[in-house]
């Protein structure tokens, strides 16, 4: 039976890529089908939209990135490049759970630091402030926004990914914004669309300078 030094030798051997300064490991839009493990070098995940072009996060050795479009099979809200070069682990959802259920210290380790990234997300947001994120949200709704018919308002037909990407915002952040517009009833979800009631009164939220 291989042990655990030869089952690593041979994960490296077989999942292993390589990522050249400024290669890009996936964009915007694309499908979600791999989780990457950062082996050597940076990686810096970025996000464009309303707000401009903004710097997410940069990532080192043992970091891994990618995890959300291969759990919900959602396509990639944001981009990932090699800031220099990089050696990184491509595993598909299979061999990721097949790895978990192999070794459960995998799974263990992975929820630990997907915890620390939801706890650090939150303690953003209480600094940000709610008007911080309803800025680019209510931009982004105003600006896609079709009427509905005469006197009925409204709707935007779209995803929280998508309202998220064009933001600029994490889908977290997206989403409580979003809450906060449910909340003052500026707009509602009806059958997976957005009801706008009064443009007016949303566009209300924006500063003047906006």
């Amino acid at each position: 039976m291989p042990g655990p030094e030869d089952t690593a030798f041979q994960v490296r051997s077989t999942y292993e890529r390589t990522l050249d300064p400024g290669e890009t490991v996936f964009d915007a839009g694309d499908r979600g089908e791999n989780l990457y493990v950062i082996q050597s070098g940076e990686v810096e995940i970025t996000r464009d939209g309303a707000a401009g072009h903004r710097s997410v996060a940069r990532l080192g050795p043992g970091d891994f990135f990618g995890e959300l479009s291969v759990v919900a099979g959602q396509p990639r809200n944001a981009r990932a490049v090699a800031v220099k070069a990089t050696r990184v682990l491509e595993l598909d959802r299979l061999t990721l759970e097949s790895m978990c259920v192999g070794q459960p210290e995998i799974a263990l380790r992975m929820i630990r630091i997907l915890v620390a990234r939801l706890v650090e997300a939150e303690r953003r947001l209480a600094a940000m402030g709610v008007d911080d994120l309803l800025r680019p949200i209510v931009r982004t709704l105003v600006r896609n926004a079709e009427p509905v018919g005469e006197g009925q308002g409204f709707s935007v037909s779209t995803t929280l990914g998508w309202i998220a990407e064009h933001a600029g915002l994490s889908m977290l952040e997206a989403h409580r914004a979003l809450h906060q517009l449910f909340e003052r009833k500026l707009c509602s979800l009806v059958d997976d669309i957005l009801v706008i009631p009064d443009l007016e009164a949303l566009s209300g939220c924006l500063d003047p300078a906006d």
